[in-house]
């Protein structure tokens, strides 16, 4: 099923408040949200006529007696059944509108966050960015689809009032004395419990980081016995949560009683002005039990009122963490007038400056030429720049200074999708899907046929583990691949990139978790193919090293010595030292 787009976005000036931000949304489904709040608003008239009936009743049918009681009777049941269905129908749109509303909102957040650089996410812990998009979302889709709604109902107060003065004035002013306090205590309701609505949505971001590392590290935890100090940091985390969740509560505790029985007090108000007019001849029994009516009436809106001032306070402290996503600029983005070129794979790095946007240091001035269907080995110690180039080549990254060429066009100048299509890489930790082997294959390509994926997975050493399990390629995999080995993992990320059958591919030590004899084996489908296409194989094995027409070495950031194998083993003593700390490491 295709996915639809959404049918507006957040206003991007940072300068408007957050609700004038999110009106394009809430603008593009009115439709459906000013019919339901046209239907409410109709049954809220149709609501308010009820009371007015048992009032002529009581006064005509069973004080004076001047007319038949049924028929009151069954406008009444009349006017409830009526009521009933067009309250049906006001709830259906909008429940409509704010599933709406939150599949937008969703989309927009997503679609930025797969647009957001690499290094948004080594500053942004992944926990925080699934609490703003759930929780978060689910605060502001409440709030722009509810609080319109509660509004309407508010309103009831309005046609309640009016038809009160139209029938005893005096009496009217009465049972609504209670409303302005009403409004000034939600104001003060609101500025007491914004802060404390921030604070509980970080908090809540904080735990989901915290719950997100202990299940994505369980097995870390378990190998180091680690389960009661984890839970230790979770208590500590849902502490936190406890005692600003403590702090609204006192916040309501205090406000939401007044809120709630100053509409009571009107009730007194009316019994006692109304009892003694009603004494005096001035009103009458059914008046006085109208105006009851009306007053109770009053009770459930003013009370959504207090809600409503607390889910915008949530709303606005959620949105204000879903903005600062949204206004967070991409660096790496397609020029003005992007070239859409195919690729040969001739790269070169020219006076090429790079820092991790954590401030690590990872190329310093690094020039180097990789030659179009060449493969080279990168070696070096850690840290000394080796994954980095692939990352540049894909602009995962952009330069500090210096610059990134393929065919002579700097990476800068290229469509992003476009380069990225051409850039077949594979990671030394490969992720991988839940879903089928076939599947995670044909991730890049997913009309590959099964023939396909049965050739890349053979090239990748694949086949063989794949045919063995119990689904076949079938087989779902577990989350992030960890049913499977991790050499396993390895071979089916190669298959991926050779399945898309890029001009340039990379792979960052991608055989190091795989055993000599399997690798002896995927090394002879590699070569082949390697065969015309450009390769720059990050090296830690001999054999991996065996694949390379050139060896390259790196130290701090640049190239220091590039040749054979045999050459840097006999002239480069650096090289050496290298090779001899990296199989001592893996012995």
């Amino acid at each position: 099923m295709s996915r639809r787009a959404p049918r507006a976005s957040i206003d991007p000036d940072t300068r408007k408040s957050w609700l004038r931000r999110a009106y394009p949304l809430v603008r593009a489904h009115r439709v459906l949200l000013i019919s339901s709040l046209v239907l409410s608003f109709a049954g809220l008239v149709v609501q308010v006529q009820i009371p007015n009936l048992v009032r002529l009743g009581i006064d005509d049918a069973v004080v004076a007696r001047t007319a038949d009681l049924a028929p009151y009777v069954w406008w009444i049941v009349g006017l409830a059944l009526l009521q009933g269905v067009i309250n049906y129908l006001a709830r259906l749109y909008l429940l409509r509108t704010a599933y709406e509303i939150e599949y937008d909102l969703r989309n927009i957040v997503y679609a930025h966050l797969a647009r957001l650089p690499f290094g948004f996410y080594d500053r942004v812990q992944s926990g925080e960015l699934m609490s703003r998009s759930s929780s978060d979302i689910r605060a502001v889709q409440m709030y722009l689809a509810f609080g319109p709604s509660i509004l309407v109902q508010c309103t009831i107060a309005v046609v309640a009032f009016v038809l009160m003065l139209s029938i005893n004035v005096p009496l009217a002013i009465i049972a609504m004395a209670t409303m302005p306090v009403i409004g000034v205590l939600g104001v003060s309701m609101r500025k007491a419990i914004f802060p404390v609505s921030w604070l509980i949505q970080a908090r809540l971001a904080h735990l989901a980081t915290v719950v997100d590392e202990n299940i994505q590290g369980v097995r870390i935890v378990k190998a180091f016995a680690a389960e009661g100090r984890q839970l230790r940091t979770l208590a500590a985390s849902a502490d936190r949560i406890r005692w600003a969740y403590l702090q609204d509560a006192r916040i309501r505790s205090r406000w939401n009683p007044l809120l709630d029985n100053l509409p009571r007090l009107g009730l007194a108000l009316v019994l006692l002005v109304g009892g003694i007019m009603v004494i005096d001849g001035g009103t009458t029994v059914g008046t006085i039990v109208a105006f009851n009516s009306y007053v109770l009436m009053l009770q459930p809106p003013f009370r959504m009122l207090g809600m409503m001032i607390m889910m915008g306070q949530r709303a606005s402290a959620s949105a204000r963490r879903i903005y600062e996503i949204l206004d967070t600029r991409s660096e790496v983005t397609d020029p003005p007038d992007p070239v859409d070129a195919a690729l040969t794979g001739d790269i070169r790095f020219e006076g090429v400056r790079f820092a991790y946007p954590n401030g690590t240091p990872a190329l310093d001035g690094l020039d180097l030429h990789v030659r179009a269907g060449e493969t080279v080995a990168v070696v070096g110690a850690t840290g000394s720049g080796k994954s980095t180039l692939g990352r540049l080549v894909a602009r995962f990254y952009d330069v500090d200074a210096g610059r990134v060429t393929v065919d002579s066009h700097d990476v800068r100048t290229l469509r992003l999708a476009r380069l990225r299509d051409q850039v077949g890489i594979v990671p030394d930790e490969p992720f991988l899907f839940s879903l089928s082997i076939h599947d995670n294959i044909a991730y890049g390509r997913p009309d590959a046929t099964r023939d396909e994926v049965v050739t890349a997975a053979r090239a990748a050493g694949a086949d063989g583990f794949a045919r063995a399990l119990p689904d076949g390629y079938d087989t779902v995999v577990g989350e992030r691949g960890y049913t499977l080995s991790g050499g396993q993992r390895q071979r089916i990320a190669i298959a991926r990139a050779l399945l898309v059958n890029p001009p340039i591919l990379i792979l960052d030590d991608a055989t190091s978790a795989i055993d000599v004899a399997v690798e002896q084996q995927i090394h002879a489908s590699l070569r082949r193919a390697m065969r015309g296409r450009t390769t720059i194989v990050v090296a830690h094995r001999l054999s991996t090293i065996g694949l390379a027409d050139r060896v390259v070495l790196m130290d701090r950031g640049r190239v220091v010595a590039s040749g054979t194998h045999r050459t840097l083993l006999r002239n480069e003593p650096r090289y050496g030292r290298v090779l001899a700390a990296q199989g001592a490491a893996a012995a």
